[in-house]
Protein backbone atom coordinates (compact mmCIF):
# COMPACT_ATOMS: atom_id res chain seq x y z
CA UNK A 1 0.00 0.00 0.00
CA UNK A 2 1.27 3.52 -0.58
CA UNK A 3 1.00 6.13 2.03
CA UNK A 4 -1.72 8.42 1.17
CA UNK A 5 0.65 12.37 1.72
CA UNK A 6 3.63 10.68 1.16
CA UNK A 7 3.27 8.61 -1.71
CA UNK A 8 6.01 9.34 -3.80
CA UNK A 9 8.57 9.32 -0.75
CA UNK A 10 8.61 9.08 3.00
CA UNK A 11 11.81 10.58 4.37
CA UNK A 12 12.94 10.02 7.79
CA UNK A 13 14.92 12.64 9.48
CA UNK A 14 17.11 12.67 12.75
CA UNK A 15 17.11 16.27 14.75
CA UNK A 16 18.34 17.86 18.27
CA UNK A 17 15.49 17.96 20.76
CA UNK A 18 16.35 21.36 20.69
CA UNK A 19 16.25 22.71 16.96
CA UNK A 20 13.33 24.70 15.90
CA UNK A 21 14.44 25.51 12.90
CA UNK A 22 14.87 22.40 10.53
CA UNK A 23 11.29 20.94 11.13
CA UNK A 24 9.63 24.28 9.23
CA UNK A 25 12.29 24.36 6.95
CA UNK A 26 12.20 21.61 5.50
CA UNK A 27 7.95 21.98 5.09
CA UNK A 28 8.36 24.83 3.31
CA UNK A 29 10.48 23.39 1.17
CA UNK A 30 8.18 20.16 0.79
CA UNK A 31 6.80 19.12 -2.57
CA UNK A 32 3.78 17.04 -3.29
CA UNK A 33 3.97 13.51 -2.65
CA UNK A 34 6.68 13.71 -0.30
CA UNK A 35 6.54 13.94 3.78
CA UNK A 36 9.28 14.28 6.39
CA UNK A 37 8.92 12.86 9.79
CA UNK A 38 11.15 13.42 12.40
CA UNK A 39 13.08 11.44 15.12
CA UNK A 40 14.05 14.25 18.37
CA UNK A 41 17.27 13.14 19.74
CA UNK A 42 16.93 14.31 23.38
CA UNK A 43 19.17 17.07 24.15
CA UNK A 44 19.80 17.20 28.45
CA UNK A 45 22.28 19.67 28.49
CA UNK A 46 22.21 22.11 26.03
CA UNK A 47 24.83 24.09 26.93
CA UNK A 48 27.62 24.70 24.36
CA UNK A 49 29.80 27.69 25.36
CA UNK A 50 33.23 26.98 24.67
CA UNK A 51 34.53 23.69 22.91
CA UNK A 52 33.98 21.65 25.91
CA UNK A 53 30.58 22.78 25.82
CA UNK A 54 30.05 21.78 22.10
CA UNK A 55 31.75 18.68 22.43
CA UNK A 56 29.60 17.62 25.36
CA UNK A 57 26.60 18.36 23.16
CA UNK A 58 27.81 15.79 20.59
CA UNK A 59 28.54 13.15 23.29
CA UNK A 60 24.95 13.42 23.75
CA UNK A 61 24.12 13.36 19.52
CA UNK A 62 25.88 10.34 19.85
CA UNK A 63 25.03 8.92 22.82
CA UNK A 64 21.07 9.44 21.78
CA UNK A 65 21.09 8.79 17.89
CA UNK A 66 20.37 5.36 18.07
CA UNK A 67 17.25 5.76 19.78
CA UNK A 68 16.38 8.06 17.62
CA UNK A 69 16.40 5.95 14.22
CA UNK A 70 14.55 2.99 15.90
CA UNK A 71 12.02 5.47 16.56
CA UNK A 72 11.10 7.03 13.62
CA UNK A 73 11.78 3.84 11.51
CA UNK A 74 8.70 2.33 12.96
CA UNK A 75 6.38 5.05 10.13
CA UNK A 76 8.77 2.94 7.76
CA UNK A 77 10.74 5.67 5.85
CA UNK A 78 12.32 5.31 2.50
CA UNK A 79 15.21 7.35 2.94
CA UNK A 80 16.97 8.90 5.74
CA UNK A 81 17.73 13.61 6.13
CA UNK A 82 19.94 14.25 8.97
CA UNK A 83 18.17 17.58 10.68
CA UNK A 84 22.11 18.19 12.40
CA UNK A 85 24.91 19.14 10.39
CA UNK A 86 27.95 19.35 13.57
CA UNK A 87 28.27 15.52 13.66
CA UNK A 88 28.30 15.33 9.90
CA UNK A 89 31.79 17.36 9.48
CA UNK A 90 33.40 15.73 12.16
CA UNK A 91 36.44 13.98 11.61
CA UNK A 92 36.56 15.42 8.25
CA UNK A 93 35.64 13.56 5.04
CA UNK A 94 36.22 10.29 6.59
CA UNK A 95 34.19 10.88 9.53
CA UNK A 96 31.32 12.02 7.63
CA UNK A 97 31.45 8.21 5.28
CA UNK A 98 31.84 6.93 8.66
CA UNK A 99 28.63 8.82 9.95
CA UNK A 100 26.43 7.86 7.06
CA UNK A 101 27.60 4.26 7.28
CA UNK A 102 26.11 4.38 11.27
CA UNK A 103 22.96 5.55 10.12
CA UNK A 104 22.66 3.25 7.12
CA UNK A 105 23.88 0.42 9.61
CA UNK A 106 21.00 1.69 11.67
CA UNK A 107 18.34 1.75 9.17
CA UNK A 108 19.03 -0.06 6.14
CA UNK A 109 18.42 3.34 4.36
CA UNK A 110 21.17 6.02 2.38
CA UNK A 111 21.30 9.21 4.17
CA UNK A 112 21.58 12.68 3.14
CA UNK A 113 24.40 14.70 4.86
CA UNK A 114 24.34 18.52 5.34
CA UNK A 115 27.97 18.03 4.64
CA UNK A 116 28.06 16.10 1.74
CA UNK A 117 25.17 18.20 0.48
CA UNK A 118 27.74 20.86 0.71
CA UNK A 119 30.19 19.00 -0.99
CA UNK A 120 27.86 18.34 -4.17
CA UNK A 121 26.21 21.99 -4.18
CA UNK A 122 30.47 23.24 -4.22
CA UNK A 123 31.23 20.89 -6.77
CA UNK A 124 27.93 21.81 -9.46
CA UNK A 125 28.65 25.32 -8.90
CA UNK A 126 32.49 24.34 -10.23
CA UNK A 127 33.54 26.60 -6.67
CA UNK A 128 36.86 26.44 -5.33
CA UNK A 129 37.60 28.77 -2.91
CA UNK A 130 34.88 29.32 0.13
CA UNK A 131 33.43 31.40 3.05
CA UNK A 132 31.82 29.61 5.45
CA UNK A 133 29.60 31.16 8.18
CA UNK A 134 28.67 28.94 11.52
CA UNK A 135 27.13 29.04 15.00
CA UNK A 136 29.84 26.52 16.43
CA UNK A 137 32.99 27.36 18.50
CA UNK A 138 36.61 27.08 17.38
CA UNK A 139 36.49 23.28 17.56
CA UNK A 140 33.30 23.00 15.16
CA UNK A 141 35.18 25.31 13.14
CA UNK A 142 38.17 23.75 12.75
CA UNK A 143 35.98 20.46 11.96
CA UNK A 144 34.37 22.03 9.15
CA UNK A 145 37.73 24.01 7.80
CA UNK A 146 39.33 19.96 7.40
CA UNK A 147 36.17 18.50 5.29
CA UNK A 148 36.72 21.26 2.74
CA UNK A 149 40.31 21.29 2.96
CA UNK A 150 40.39 17.36 2.56
CA UNK A 151 37.97 17.62 -0.37
CA UNK A 152 40.11 20.36 -2.02
CA UNK A 153 38.64 23.50 -1.25
CA UNK A 154 40.19 26.23 0.07
CA UNK A 155 38.58 27.92 2.74
CA UNK A 156 39.03 32.06 2.83
CA UNK A 157 37.84 32.74 6.28
CA UNK A 158 35.23 31.08 8.97
CA UNK A 159 32.41 33.27 10.98
CA UNK A 160 31.81 31.43 13.87
CA UNK A 161 29.52 33.25 16.21
CA UNK A 162 30.08 30.75 18.58
CA UNK A 163 26.48 30.65 20.20
CA UNK A 164 26.81 29.91 23.96
CA UNK A 165 23.62 27.27 23.74
CA UNK A 166 22.05 24.85 21.42
CA UNK A 167 18.46 26.57 21.74
CA UNK A 168 19.97 30.37 21.05
CA UNK A 169 21.15 29.31 17.05
CA UNK A 170 17.63 29.77 16.52
CA UNK A 171 18.10 33.91 18.31
CA UNK A 172 20.59 34.81 15.67
CA UNK A 173 18.95 37.55 13.62
CA UNK A 174 18.71 38.03 9.67
CA UNK A 175 21.37 41.56 10.14
CA UNK A 176 23.75 39.48 12.62
CA UNK A 177 23.80 36.57 9.04
CA UNK A 178 23.47 39.36 6.61
CA UNK A 179 26.86 41.42 8.16
CA UNK A 180 28.58 37.78 8.37
CA UNK A 181 27.65 37.18 4.98
CA UNK A 182 29.06 40.96 3.61
CA UNK A 183 32.21 40.19 5.73
CA UNK A 184 32.96 36.93 3.94
CA UNK A 185 32.02 37.98 0.47
CA UNK A 186 34.47 40.87 0.87
CA UNK A 187 37.25 38.18 0.08
CA UNK A 188 38.22 36.17 -3.51
CA UNK A 189 35.54 33.54 -3.05
CA UNK A 190 33.24 31.74 -5.50
CA UNK A 191 30.56 30.72 -2.76
CA UNK A 192 28.98 30.68 0.45
CA UNK A 193 28.23 28.03 2.92
CA UNK A 194 25.95 28.88 6.00
CA UNK A 195 26.59 25.39 8.43
CA UNK A 196 24.57 24.89 11.39
CA UNK A 197 20.83 23.49 10.64
CA UNK A 198 18.97 25.64 13.70
CA UNK A 199 20.64 28.76 12.40
CA UNK A 200 17.48 30.31 9.94
CA UNK A 201 19.06 31.18 6.92
CA UNK A 202 16.97 29.55 3.38
CA UNK A 203 15.18 32.71 3.03
CA UNK A 204 18.17 35.05 3.65
CA UNK A 205 20.47 32.83 1.47
CA UNK A 206 17.65 33.25 -1.52
CA UNK A 207 18.16 36.95 -1.44
CA UNK A 208 21.82 36.79 -0.97
CA UNK A 209 22.73 35.22 -3.96
CA UNK A 210 20.92 38.46 -5.58
CA UNK A 211 22.57 41.00 -4.14
CA UNK A 212 26.00 39.14 -3.53
CA UNK A 213 26.13 37.60 -7.05
CA UNK A 214 27.78 34.58 -5.31
CA UNK A 215 25.85 30.93 -4.89
CA UNK A 216 24.89 31.43 -1.17
CA UNK A 217 24.19 27.96 0.44
CA UNK A 218 21.90 27.42 3.56
CA UNK A 219 22.79 24.07 4.79
CA UNK A 220 18.86 23.02 5.14
CA UNK A 221 18.38 24.01 1.69
CA UNK A 222 21.16 21.93 0.18
CA UNK A 223 20.37 18.96 2.64
CA UNK A 224 16.70 18.86 1.42
CA UNK A 225 17.74 19.53 -2.07
CA UNK A 226 20.27 16.33 -1.75
CA UNK A 227 17.18 14.34 -0.47
CA UNK A 228 14.86 15.10 -3.18
CA UNK A 229 17.29 14.59 -6.00
CA UNK A 230 18.93 11.18 -4.52
CA UNK A 231 15.33 9.89 -4.57
CA UNK A 232 14.76 10.87 -8.48
CA UNK A 233 12.55 13.86 -7.67
CA UNK A 234 13.31 17.34 -9.78
CA UNK A 235 10.60 19.24 -8.69
CA UNK A 236 12.07 23.11 -8.27
CA UNK A 237 11.74 25.19 -5.48
CA UNK A 238 10.91 28.68 -4.95
CA UNK A 239 12.43 31.14 -2.52
CA UNK A 240 15.16 28.72 -1.08
CA UNK A 241 18.18 29.61 -3.42
CA UNK A 242 19.34 28.53 -6.80
CA UNK A 243 19.83 24.91 -5.59
CA UNK A 244 16.29 23.85 -5.70
CA UNK A 245 15.30 26.39 -8.15
CA UNK A 246 17.92 25.75 -10.97
CA UNK A 247 19.17 22.14 -10.56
Amino acid sequence: MTDALGWRRKFGVIAPSTNTIVEPDFYRMTVPGVTSHFSRIHIRDQNMAGDAGMERLLEQIRDEIGAACERVMTCEPDYMVMGMSAETFWGGVEGNRAFVKQIHDLTGLQVATGAEACERALKLYGARRIGVVTPYQPVGDANVRTFFNELGFEVDKIIGLKCPTAVSIAHVTEDELRGALRELAEGEVDALIQCGTNLSMVGLADEAERWLGLPTIAINAATWWMALRENGITDRVEGAGSLLRDH
